[in-house]
This record gives structure tokens, C-alpha cells and sequence, in this order.
């Protein structure tokens, strides 16, 4: 029973739980990004091409072909996705940053505290 013990306590540690959330949202936002490549950004990327999209592009090298387009198009899904966190913590460290930046203003008691002290400094 130790053994099951521990390993409850070790998966009921926030650290782990956060991780939980963190990868399910995430594999969520990879979704999102990828329904927007493929059905918003790639189509655009065709009609300037002319051509299928991104993911028909292949190279050919004698008899040998290489299919380019997934990997660019995993590249694309790459980009968008370290762009977007990038904007949403800058987002998040300015708000820190503000929140920081203004510390609450001291309550009542502590005025009066302040002013009976330099009263009896007098």
C-alpha cells in the first residue's frame, strides 16, 4: 500500500495537475492552428501559387521524389503556434508587469499609525 500511496500523493502534486491541463490545452490550441493553416492560410498561399498548396509541392531528383509540402506545412504550424504563445506571454508579462508596478495604497490604520509615529517624534 506504500507504494500506491506515494505514487497518489506524487500525482496529486499541482506541478503534475498543471501539466495535465497545460497538455490538454495545448493539443486543443495545436488544433485551432492547424484548422487555421489548413483551411484559411493555405488556400490563400494556392491561389497565389497557382498550384495545390504547400503540401503538393515535391522536389524531383532523378527517379527519386521528395514530398516538401508536409514538412513546410508542419513548419507553418510550427511558426504560427511560437508566434501566438510569444504574443500571449508578452500579453502576460505586461500585465505582470503592471500589476507589479502599482503596489496597493496603505490602509487607514496605517496612515493613522504613520501620523501618531511622527507625532511623537515632535
Amino acid at each position: 500500500m506504500g507504494m500506491l500511496k506515494e505514487f497518489k500523493e506524487f500525482a496529486m502534486k499541482g506541478n503534475i495537475v498543471d501539466l495535465a491541463v497545460a497538455v490538454i490545452i495545448g493539443g486543443a490550441f495545436g488544433k485551432i492552428v492547424t484548422a487555421l493553416t489548413e483551411n484559411i492560410i493555405m488556400p490563400i498561399i494556392s491561389m497565389v501559387m497557382g498550384k495545390g498548396g504547400v503540401e503538393d509541392l515535391s522536389v524531383k531528383i532523378g527517379p527519386a521524389v521528395f514530398p516538401i509540402g508536409k514538412f513546410l506545412q508542419a513548419v507553418i504550424d510550427f511558426i504560427l503556434v511560437a508566434f501566438v504563445l510569444f504574443l500571449i506571454i508578452k500579453l502576460m508579462n505586461t500585465f505582470m508587469k503592471k500589476k507589479a508596478a502599482a503596489p496597493a495604497p496603505p490602509s487607514e490604520e496605517i496612515l493613522l499609525l504613520r501620523e501618531i509615529r511622527d507625532a511623537l517624534k515632535k
